[in-house]
């Protein structure tokens, strides 16, 4: 609020309300179709069991997140490893599938692409964990950052390694462990549903965070207050995800769009009003080639591109195969 005024910071806190109830009710509903290939359980009672740890971890705080974010995180590492390994092994692995493709037809990845790189929804949260040791917060979310690349190339390229493009199920991960296998079937979706349940709490965290901040509802660990922000938080996607409000859905993914362009100009007024009028002297600064006007400009053009194509899209206005 100091550096984009009331205003801005209203703004912030809308489009982290949109984005956060679209992407945990995806996860709801993700969640639900991965644990029904999985067991054969209806999607609901999947969705249901999902729940179960991802509200309970985040109504015990910042500290059980980041202990259950660690020990799954390297589980997920492990899972990996194992995966990938094995699909390099396979007879029916071929590099010639990663060659075919069309970039006129890849336009539509790079609007997917912006959204799994909009972490900063993620750095108030991270600030608070390292609070204590500012100057390692840039490290993190660096690491994080090219954690977060190397699994998202990972993961689409030994799918299509094994299977072809023509091959390949809406959620990845399906069809990666029916090419590999009954055992990698269920290991590769339960990497993604390990996925899920980080991403679950992370932006959860972040989402009842925000709300605290902005009511001025206090320290957001007193029991009571927290469980109350965590129903507001964490049922509201459950109840959209088997709604069959579908259009609803889609608005909040529209709206979730441009949320994504407001999240890509305010970081940089906020560096901006920081260095102008900050009294902090910071742990780390940005080194001058990243803050250049044109690499900001770059940001923004590309987040509002990201909106002008969802525009495109819902007006139905996008050429055959995008």
């Amino acid at each position: 609020q100091r550096y984009v005024g009331r205003f801005g910071a209203l703004m912030m806190f809308l489009s982290v309300c949109v984005n956060s109830v679209g992407a945990l009710t995806a996860y709801m509903t993700g969640s639900g179709k991965l644990l029904h290939s999985l067991f054969g359980i209806s999607p609901a009672l999947g969705s249901a069991l999902f729940f179960i740890p991802a509200a309970g971890v985040l109504y015990l705080g910042l500290k059980a997140i980041g202990r259950g974010e660690k020990f799954i995180s390297i589980g997920m590492v492990v899972m990996i490893t194992i995966l990938v390994a094995a699909t390099l092994l396979k007879e029916t692995a071929s590099v010639s599938y990663l060659l075919e493709g069309n970039w006129l037809y890849m336009v539509p990845v790079f609007n997917v692409v912006a959204f799994c790189f909009s972490a900063q929804y993620i750095v108030p949260e991270m600030a608070r964990g390292f609070a204590d040791k500012p100057e390692k917060l840039p490290k993190a979310i660096m690491v994080g950052m090219l954690l977060t690349f190397c699994l998202l190339a990972l993961v689409p390229l030994s799918v299509i390694a094994l299977s072809g493009l023509d091959n390949i199920s809406d959620v990845a991960t399906i069809s990666w462990g029916r090419a590999l296998g009954e055992w990698a079937f269920f290991s590769a979706n339960l990497f993604a549903l390990c996925a899920m349940l980080t991403s679950y709490w992370g932006l959860g965290g972040s989402f009842l965070t925000n709300i605290f901040d902005q009511f001025r509802l206090g320290n957001d660990e007193q029991p009571f207050k927290r469980f109350k922000v965590l129903l507001v938080v964490a049922v509201p996607p459950f109840i959209l995800a088997y709604s069959g409000m579908v259009s609803f859905v889609n608005a909040l993914y529209f709206a979730g769009v441009f949320s994504g362009v407001i999240l890509s100009i305010m970081p940089i007024l906020i560096l901006k009003g920081s260095r102008r009028q900050g009294d902090i002297s910071p742990g780390w600064t940005c080194p001058a080639l990243i803050t250049h006007p044109l690499i900001q400009i770059f940001i923004v053009l590309l987040y509002l591109c990201s909106a002008a194509y969802a525009i495109a899209s819902a007006f139905g206005y996008l050429p055959a195969g995008w």
